[in-house]
């Protein structure tokens, strides 16, 4: 017997809350990271928590690379101005 559908609505207790944002930022990490390694693909993932903390993974270079590479295929600004202030 297998486990049971999970309901998608908003989880009210914020300490539940927060478990459950860091165990599925985990694992859509690292499931980005397999499909990375296993199709060589390029991957790059944007997470922003809900107390505005940002995670973020690029799988080959760094994550401004990947968001000018980005901007190039959608017609974005020009390579010389930044899509994304450094931090």
């Amino acid at each position: 017997m297998g486990r049971g559908r999970v309901q998608m609505k908003r989880i009210e207790n914020p300490v539940h809350r927060q478990v459950t944002f860091c165990k599925r930022r985990a694992g859509l990490l690292k499931k980005a990271k397999e499909l990375s390694v296993l199709c060589d693909a390029e991957i790059g993932v944007v997470i922003f928590s809900a107390h505005g903390k940002l995670y973020e993974l690029a799988t080959k270079g760094t994550m401004q690379e990947l968001i000018e590479r980005y901007g190039k295929y959608t017609g974005g600004p020009p390579a010389d101005e930044p899509m994304v202030e450094p931090m």
